[in-house]
């Protein structure tokens, strides 16, 4: 018999932007929602409809602001209205970026060859994690998986890891990377910005059943 305690994968369900699609995910198992504020993002969420939903979550549901390239300004702005429990930045932000509003963050890389992820690490060192996602040409998820053997088999730090992750695939996912959570958007979805309950559910229970695969 194993001593060691059971694995458990977090999981983030990213993109959302009603009450209700908080709340699905919320009791389907959740352990955090992102919201997205970049305009230019179709799961986009304005502020008032943010504090909404971070008001309707119950207790110990994370809430993860994610920005791109965003003005201190518009950082401050979410932090004193939403009080986010993270902030996730997905764009080109330095070091000195992240760092400056004193809050935990997320530091999202753009998966692709030639990209030394262990130096990445190197420059945010105080990052909670890193959000591993596949490279595209514009900024945000492209709901496309990346070549999961580019992440270094010493890298020993917390990932999260997204890209094109839905309930047929995450179980290899986790297999493959151990990561300490997973990040899903567009894999839940009926419509960009439009969550399906029913989908939320799967994912979350092809996790568990991965955790327990682990596990044996």
């Amino acid at each position: 018999m194993s001593m060691h305690p059971p694995h458990r994968t977090r999981i983030k369900i990213c993109g959302i932007t009603r009450i209700g699609d908080a709340l699905a995910a919320a009791e389907a198992g959740a352990d955090a929602i992102g919201m997205v504020f970049y305009p230019q993002s179709p799961r986009s969420v304005a502020m008032q409809q943010a504090q909404a939903i971070a008001r309707a979550l119950p207790p110990f549901v994370s809430t993860v602001a994610l920005f791109v390239n965003a003005t201190e300004a518009e950082v401050n702005a979410v932090i004193d209205a939403v009080h986010p429990s993270l902030l996730q930045f997905h764009g080109d932000e330095s070091p000195a970026d992240c760092s400056r509003f004193s809050y935990p963050y997320l530091r999202a890389a753009r998966m692709k060859t030639g990209l030394d992820l262990l130096d990445f690490k190197t420059r945010f060192t105080d990052a909670q994690a890193l959000l591993l996602d596949t490279y595209i040409e514009s900024y945000g998820g492209g709901g496309e998986v990346f070549d999961w053997s580019l992440i270094p088999k010493n890298a020993n730090f917390p990932i999260v890891l997204s890209g094109g992750l839905h309930a047929s695939n995450v179980g290899r996912a986790i297999a493959q990377v151990r990561p300490w959570a997973v990040d899903v958007s567009s894999g839940v979805e009926l419509s960009k910005g439009v969550k399906d309950a029913a989908a939320i559910r799967r994912f979350i229970a092809a996790v568990r059943d991965a955790d327990a695969a682990v596990q044996a």
